[in-house]
């Protein structure tokens, strides 16, 4: 079977790929090899796109060095979008939570405070954004989004009601 670098229990693009079983996701997440080498990975992916994971503890993140030409092919090629929602998808399931939170905030700012990936930004909205498992990690996330998008009357990610009275 083909391997797939970011696997998830779901069909992706390549059909020859079969799904992850959850008996396999509890077999990986057992194995200390097997999660140092899937950060690894990460790592790998992140610097593609122009990113550094600071912290592996708390999967804090920053700009690489390189980020502003990395940014251009990222905002060039929207298939990136797909991978990094395949990325995120599969934190949660190995685990990984806490770097999902951070790698969703992080492309929140990029696009919505510092506007350096303007093409990201629908992916970030529509799909990096619903990838957090906890629900209140998610609300934070979109509240977060909430004040930094404009014109905020057209946000469509969240009631605004709701929004508005977010602690």
């Amino acid at each position: 079977f083909p391997f797939r670098l970011f696997p998830l229990r779901e069909h992706g693009m390549n059909w020859r790929a079969r799904p992850l079983t959850c008996q396999e996701i509890q077999a990986f997440k057992k194995s200390k090899e097997v999660m140092q080498r899937f950060v690894r990975a990460y790592q790998l992916m992140l610097r593609f796109y122009g990113i550094i994971l600071i912290s592996e503890e708390t999967g804090e993140l920053k700009r690489a060095e390189n980020w502003a030409e990395r940014f251009q092919n990222l905002n060039r090629f929207s298939h990136n979008n797909l991978r990094i929602t395949r990325i995120l998808k599969c934190l949660g399931e190995m685990g990984y939570e806490r770097y999902q939170v951070h790698l969703v905030k992080f492309f929140l700012t990029e696009t919505l405070v510092k506007e350096t990936l303007p093409n990201v930004k629908r992916s970030a909205l529509d799909y990096f954004l619903f990838t957090i498992r906890s629900k209140r990690k998610r609300r934070e996330l979109v509240h977060y989004a909430w004040q930094h998008f404009r014109p905020r009357g057209s946000f469509v990610w969240g009631p605004h009601d709701k929004l508005l009275k977010y602690r």
